[in-house]
């Protein structure tokens, strides 16, 4: 079975916690999730809001900080765009499938997109979708944001991009990396929504079953995540002290990192890590390996560590 779900919010805190839902409730259902969130700066679950964000601008322009569950750099929506999310578990999921549902709903309006690396859509070397994915048990998500007609000063308003990640791109500006699709065709964030849907079904070949978002919506465990990415705890509280002792960009991703030491012992007592890689277990690996570890000997890592190199980097930083 395979089902389609439109949001008629924009609050983001609502379309992420129906999101959450989705992905700790779906059995062997293939799910559409379409949302938009009004003028909201989306961090990845490791990122430190006070480095990727204008966060006082932005409240103060009547916007939303989000935390997201899954990894990556920090992105701006508006309502000029769109939101998908497919969910499914791991014996439906397969992300080139996915990737041609966007790819076959854009040929319709003439557009050619492809995916670049692991994670960006492109149209002719422009960015117009940034994705990110995770895991919960057998089920799987993979999300993304498709740029239509975003407001891009907003977005060089609340966003602080860093020089060394724009240098890593050969670019001058976040303008020159991304592309709204109304200046290649006719298609707003309203008109794509039905070729989305007839892409999805077109791809895996039945007609989708549609679902009431405000159904949903009075359900107690959706309105427990509401409260839970709504909270200044998930958003803000870790890193409201945090001051970053070294930072790095990798061809994987960006990393901010503390080391909180006991000189009298000689050992590592608490690690901050804040980073836009996609792997979200980076931070509970380093504090696994750290924590307690001599300041003066390098941990041994396991041949079978998971993002062995991504934590070589890290340790680089530190020894």
């Amino acid at each position: 079975m395979i089902q389609i779900i439109i949001s008629n919010q924009t609050n983001p805190y609502w379309n992420v916690a129906l999101e959450n839902y989705l992905v700790a409730q779906c059995d062997d259902c293939m799910t559409l999730y379409l949302w938009k969130n009004r003028r909201t700066v989306v961090v990845g679950q490791n990122q430190n809001p006070f480095a990727e964000c204008n966060v006082d601008t932005l409240l103060a322009d009547g916007g939303y900080l989000m935390r997201r569950s899954t990894g990556g750099g920090a992105v701006y929506h508006d309502d000029g765009n769109i939101n998908f999310s497919f969910v499914a578990p791991a014996e439906r999921y397969d992300q080139n499938k996915q990737f041609r549902v966007i790819c076959r709903a854009l040929a319709d309006y003439g557009l050619t997109a492809q995916v670049s690396g692991r994670n960006d859509m492109t149209i002719d070397g422009r960015k117009f979708s940034g994705n990110a994915f995770s895991r919960n048990g057998q089920r799987l998500l993979h999300h993304g944001t498709i740029l239509i007609g975003g407001n891009i000063v907003d977005m060089q308003r609340y966003l602080k991009v860093k020089p060394a990640k724009l240098q890593k791109h050969g670019v001058q500006s976040v303008q020159s990396r991304v592309v709204n699709l109304k200046e290649l065709a006719d298609v707003t964030s309203e008109n794509i929504v039905p070729h989305l849907c007839a892409a999805f079904e077109a791809e895996y070949g039945e007609k989708a079953q549609r679902e009431s978002f405000d159904e949903m919506l009075k359900k107690p465990e959706v309105v427990a995540l509401y409260d839970k990415f709504s909270s200044d705890a998930w958003l803000y509280a870790r890193w409201r002290n945090f001051t970053a002792q070294h930072s790095a960009q990798f061809a994987w991703g960006g990393v901010e990192l503390s080391v909180v030491t006991d000189q009298q012992r000689g050992v590592i007592t608490d690690v901050q890590l804040a980073t836009d890689a996609l792997e979200t277990t980076l931070c509970s690996t380093l504090d696994t390996l750290l924590i307690g570890q001599s300041i003066r000997t390098r941990p041994e890592l396991p041949e079978t560590l998971a993002s062995r190199e991504m934590i070589e980097d890290i340790l680089s930083l530190i020894y």
